[in-house]
């Protein structure tokens, strides 16, 4: 039922967030919408002043477009006089507002967040392929999702932009799943949409603390690890049961604030957890691992290499237990699971070069990845094909630029969205910290052209690591995104240049070949 602007004076009032408030007679007026962005206004609408990238005319075009109300936390001037509420803090009004005009759609959905450092894309894939696999034994609908790659909520299917979107698209999507008739739904839970309370207000029936490591420390994210790491450990705040990995170095933080939990159900391969990983091996070409808990005792395949998804798929294990899940379907759900731009894996015909796709983009997921290629692939020349975002987590030039360098034989450093700084300057902190350890580095802006030249130069049996953009289509200029064409396109290419012809297909975690 929709609720007039009233409504959402009192709601205001009652967080202590108002601070004035004009209303005329379109206070009587049931809202139609909720939007901060200027092209998805309706009539009847309500428009949210938010953020740096706000502009007047936005206010302006959204009241062209039938908004009887902006909020803000100042007063804006438009053409022609407007209702507004002005707040104290608009982040923390958001959820507010989300949460009334969506009308608590998460009261009907099992809501499972998931956070940590490295492999939240991963797990989130990895819980709805086991959901997935009961609820359709059970003959319902699939489940919710959303991630870094995608959003899935019943009605939409759509790539996403960002890892956790605002509380307004947060709401949506929930919205629509309950109205879809899903019954469970996954998310990621990044460090910035704790810090920014984009998630305020909603309960997780189930939360996973995957691992923790320095990361996104910069002024435009973190000042230091401390405030990422207390903005991780808020989410137990609003945790039923939280699963926590005994394996990381924090664990024991990270279970007294998990106390803030109705329950807390615990995963690892060491310190006696609840579910127990162990016997991890590699059968047939696919990894493979057991479990022991309360429950079961019964041995998981994956199709996806890299031994760090054992940690993965334990996490979503424990939260399908969590869930009272049967372990048929755990097993069944995670048998085939693959996610784009994660492990992905292409082979020259000759079978001398293996190129791997992978988002790794910090220094946790580095160091696992390169522990991974050196116990699948032992003897193997390796290079390493990356870079570094600009502007934000300026830690990673360090972290990664050591990493690769050490384990390497040769670094390429290429573009990965340079934003406002330059590549060159970018590749040329990033190349101190290679060079420190005595690896050779080469420096190529185009991200295609790096690529190729990695692949070119191959003389004997290596793996190619290009990392750090995954699936992603796009490259950031400046203020500007562009399309660009994904990692496994551009890889592709290269080893068809390469053979010199169309080369056969090896494993591919998407079981098929790039377009």
């Amino acid at each position: 039922m929709r609720q007039r602007l009233i409504y959402y004076k009192r709601l205001l009032e009652e967080a202590e967030l108002l601070k004035e408030a004009r209303i005329t007679e379109y206070g009587m007026t049931p809202v139609a919408g909720l939007t901060y962005d200027s092209r998805e206004a309706v009539k009847d609408g309500i428009f949210v002043c938010k953020g740096a990238a706000f502009r007047p005319e936005y206010l302006e075009s959204a009241r062209n477009m039938g908004c009887i109300c902006y909020i803000s936390e100042k007063k804006c001037e438009t053409a022609e006089p407007m209702d507004y509420l002005l707040v104290k803090d608009i982040r923390r009004a958001m959820p507010i507002l989300s949460r009334a005009f969506y009308e608590k759609p998460e009261d009907t959905l099992f809501l499972t967040g998931i956070t940590g450092t490295k492999g939240k894309t991963t797990t989130a894939y990895y819980l709805k392929g086991i959901l997935d696999a009961y609820e359709r034994a059970e003959g319902r609908k699939g489940t919710g999702l959303l991630s870094t790659i995608e959003n899935f909520d019943g009605k939409q299917s759509q790539r996403a932009m960002m890892t956790t979107p605002e509380s307004l698209e947060i709401y949506r999507h929930l919205r629509n799943a309950a109205d879809s008739g899903l019954n469970y739904f996954t998310m990621e839970v990044s460090s910035q949409a704790l810090k920014y309370q984009r998630v305020r207000g909603l309960m997780y029936d189930v939360s996973v603390f995957l691992n923790i490591s320095e990361d996104h420390i910069s002024p435009q994210e973190h000042e230091n690890f401390e405030d990422y790491f207390s903005a991780k450990l808020s989410l137990f705040r609003q945790t039923r049961t939280a699963c926590v990995n005994l394996d990381t170095p924090y664990a024991d933080r990270i279970l007294k604030a998990a106390r803030m939990s109705e329950k807390v159900v615990t995963f690892g391969t060491t310190k006696m957890p609840d579910l127990w990983a162990h016997d991890i091996q590699i059968i047939n070409g696919k990894l493979t691992f057991r479990v022991k808990c309360d429950r079961f005792h019964e041995r998981f395949t994956l199709a996806m290499h890299g031994n760090f998804n054992v940690e993965n798929a334990l996490a979503a294990i424990a939260a399908a237990y969590a869930y009272n899940i049967p372990v048929e379907y755990m097993k069944k759900g995670l048998a085939n699971v693959r996610v784009s731009g994660r492990m992905e894996q292409y082979v020259s015909y000759d079978g001398k070069v293996l190129g791997v796709v992978d988002y790794a983009h910090n220094r946790l997921s580095f160091e696992r990845l390169f522990d991974a290629v050196y116990m699948e692939y032992p003897g193997w020349r390796i290079v390493s094909v990356f870079g570094c975002p600009g502007g934000k987590a300026y830690n990673r030039r360090r972290d990664l630029g050591l990493i690769a360098g050490l384990f390497s034989h040769k670094v390429y450093l290429t573009a990965d969205d340079p934003g406002m700084e330059k590549v060159d300057k970018i590749s040329g902190e990033i190349k101190h910290y290679v060079e420190m350890v005595g690896c050779p580095c080469e420096c190529i802006e185009d991200r295609g052209q790096a690529i190729r030249k990695a692949v070119s130069e191959c003389k004997e049996k290596t793996v190619i690591l290009v990392l750090g953009k995954g699936n992603e289509a796009r490259q950031k200029y400046g203020n500007t995104v562009y399309a660009y064409p994904a990692d496994a396109r551009l890889l592709c290419q290269a080893l068809r240049d390469y053979e010199g012809r169309r080369y056969s297909w090896g494993v591919s975690s998407r079981g098929g070949a790039a377009e």
